[in-house]
């Protein structure tokens, strides 16, 4: 199998246990449908929907929302979701680098922490821009290197194996001067934000054994490291830890966030 190819199926099974995310990532989704004026009969797109917290915020305000995923288990807790809350939405197990859909079919692109992970930014940004309509809106949540999220995968980076050729560090998606770089002339005006996810943690122990239950390069990294190099593996939890430790207080873990906002070029 091709090696990109070998990236996206791990990845596909990697965040298949993303799911008990959507409680904290759930309180950001607002903060993003509000920022990409989401309005009632708007046709929006959810890239990298995860299990539908944005697509389903969306939907409330009277929205036309397509989710698109790469795992399918995320698109089945996603359909639970909607189900639960009444809401029609369209969802698509399909790649970030191959929408599923029709061009400029589409008056917002959207995605919260999710088109960052797709292996080549060019293509997930390439498609992103061909589902919007001219004059229509991009917006998205990504995690800025520096700060809790970014220095997590920092670690990932430190004590996993190197990524695949042509496969792009997702936190660089959380660097304004590169966002600005990557989308150029095909959107004007772009503009940046900051907000900060307060996630409700006993511990930083508690936050470490959820980061390994939930998030997937830590899960798989854990694994491989249980396998090969206990000692490795326990200086790798006592480090992420160490890193826990710097943003929590009185049972929170603040996590900050970029949102960038654009309209596309005519």
């Amino acid at each position: 199998m091709d090696p990109l190819d070998q990236f996206k199926e791990a990845a596909k099974q990697g965040w298949s246990s993303f799911a008990p995310t959507e409680m904290v990532t759930a309180s950001v989704a607002p903060r993003l449908v509000e920022l990409a004026g989401i309005e009632a009969g708007m046709r929006v797109l959810d890239v990298a929907c995860g299990t539908g917290v944005v697509a389903l915020t969306a939907a409330r305000l009277g929205a036309h929302v397509t989710g698109v995923d790469l795992t399918p288990k995320l698109i089945e807790r996603a359909r639970e979701n909607a189900e639960i809350m009444g809401l029609d939405v369209t969802w698509i197990e399909g790649d970030a680098e191959a929408l599923p859909v029709e061009d400029a079919a589409f008056d917002v692109v959207v995605s919260q922490f999710g088109h960052m992970f797709a292996p080549r930014p060019e293509l997930a940004l390439s498609e992103m821009l061909r589902a919007l309509r001219p004059g229509g809106t991009i917006a998205f949540a990504t995690w800025p290197p520096e700060v809790m999220v970014g220095r997590l995968f920092g670690l990932i980076a430190k004590y996993g194996p190197p990524l695949p050729p042509g496969v792009v560090p997702p936190v660089l998606w959380g660097e304004p001067s590169i966002i600005r770089e990557r989308l150029g002339s095909a959107v004007t005006p772009l503009r940046f934000d900051r907000a900060v996810m307060h996630f409700p943690m006993l511990s930083v122990q508690h936050q470490r054994l959820f980061f390994e239950a939930s998030i997937g390069p830590v899960q798989k990294l854990v694994d491989a490291l249980s396998q090969s190099d206990p000692e490795k593996l326990a200086a790798f939890r006592r480090d992420i830890e160490a890193l826990c430790a710097d943003y929590f207080k009185d049972n929170h873990i603040r996590q900050d966030f970029l949102l960038t906002h654009a309209i596309k070029a005519g």
